[in-house]
């Protein structure tokens, strides 16, 4: 990638110093001088904050709060290439993108529909060829990207990854992403095809999770050269279980998608970024293995999935990170007395250090921009150290 040497990057504002002190303070399991707070937000909850704000059409929650960390996308396609338009209307889209994936996405709902998949049987999935993960594409140019491009919104053409990184990063600090195994397969082929053939075809399938999770450790490889010098951090993304336990048994996990992860983790570390892993559900079963593998922070922790920062750092105490868990289905309410209860109650898990506040997802588009604005302030008040959480304070 040596042609594509980037330029000498722009120097880092005495706030972005300090954000990156917060966050390395917390993935070190140490308290900084606040609780750091960032979160993942929907594009329709960021057109109901400017209008209920008042804001201008290019306001972003991350600069008007100063938020404290922001992750970036690369290309992960498997194959780098446009999107197919099937249809298109004034109402919806549907696109095939380089997972071979067939998706509708309609411009007034929240999240996308997977239709179908190109790989739906168990040969093709062995036979499918990915395109290189150090293809310069992924990230010093702009393009279609399932991931970036076809979520709570759409978007063609997504920026260059690297511009992305350069323009944040005297702001913010940067971390970069990459999925998983598991991640990669309910793009590819669908979380029911999945369960099916893991079931019909373990070692079979066994097989095909360790070739995916070689190409996207090279990936991680190649992205983490492509930003060398650039990145603060990495996020790891991977969901595996639903709000009750894990799509497939724990020992099944242990055995085919924890070593890639593991693997990725230890390519992180060795290149002194921490990791935030980002997988959804209830996680119980192998929350051991992450502190295990030396994760340095879970995300989101899923109040709804039955997950509590508190009661896992009394478990835990500061032998891992949390980043998340606050219910959103509590901040939807709008109900003030209800998520001041809420906010205190998560700000004990930052006790000792170790914990980022946000969303236990993403801020959706039923949260108001009014109750956005106030949680902000409930953790800027009271998510100073030491930690004074009056009536709401909890032994950990």
């Amino acid at each position: 990638m040596a042609e594509h040497a980037t330029e000498a990057p722009k120097p880092r504002s005495p706030e972005c110093l300090a954000k990156l002190a917060r966050m390395n303070a917390a993935l070190s399991h140490r308290e900084g001088d606040r609780v750091p707070i960032s979160d993942f937000f929907w594009g329709g909850f960021i057109e109901r904050w400017r209008k209920e704000l008042g804001l201008p059409d290019d306001a972003s929650p991350y600069y008007y709060y100063d938020l404290d960390w922001i992750v970036t996308i690369t290309n992960m396609d498997p194959r780098i290439q446009s999107f197919e338009t099937v249809r298109e209307n004034a109402s919806e889209v549907v696109v095939k993108t380089g997972f071979g994936a067939v998706i509708r996405k309609k411009y007034d709902f929240p999240m996308p529909e997977f239709i179908a998949w190109d790989v739906d049987t168990i040969e093709k999935l062995e036979a499918f060829e990915f395109d290189a993960p150090d293809d310069t594409r992924r990230y010093f140019e702009a393009g279609d990207n399932q991931i970036a491009g076809v979520g709570d919104g759409f978007q063609r053409n997504s920026p260059a990854w690297i511009e992305t990184v350069k323009g944040l990063r005297p702001d913010f600090p940067v971390y970069g992403s990459m999925i998983e195994c598991s991640e990669c397969l309910t793009r590819l082929v669908g979380q029911e095809n999945t369960m099916l053939w893991i079931g019909m075809y373990p070692k079979r399938m066994g097989r095909a999770i360790n070739r995916i999770g070689q190409f996207y450790l090279d990936c991680l490889k190649a992205e983490i050269e492509a930003g060398r010098g650039l990145l603060d951090g990495m996020v790891i993304w991977g969901d595996f279980a639903y709000t009750r336990s894990m799509f497939v048994s724990p020992l099944y996990w242990r055995e085919y998608f924890k070593p890639w992860v593991e693997a990725m983790v230890t390519l992180c570390h060795e290149n002194g970024l921490p990791v935030i892993y980002h997988g959804c559900g209830n996680v119980s079963a192998v929350l051991d293995d992450f502190v295990e593998m030396g994760v340095d922070a879970y995300n989101p922790l899923e109040a709804k999935a039955g997950l509590d920062a508190v009661k896992l750092r009394r478990m835990y105490q500061q032998r891992i990170g949390f980043c998340g868990n606050s219910d959103i289905q509590v901040w939807e309410t709008g109900d003030e007395a209800l998520i001041r209860k809420e906010v205190l109650h998560r700000l004990n898990a930052a006790k000792g250090g170790g914990y980022i506040f946000q969303s236990d997802h993403s801020v959706t588009s039923r949260v108001s921009g009014r109750t956005y604005d106030t949680i902000l302030k409930l953790v800027r008040q009271y998510g100073t150290y030491p930690l004074e959480l009056g009536e709401f304070d909890e032994d950990v």
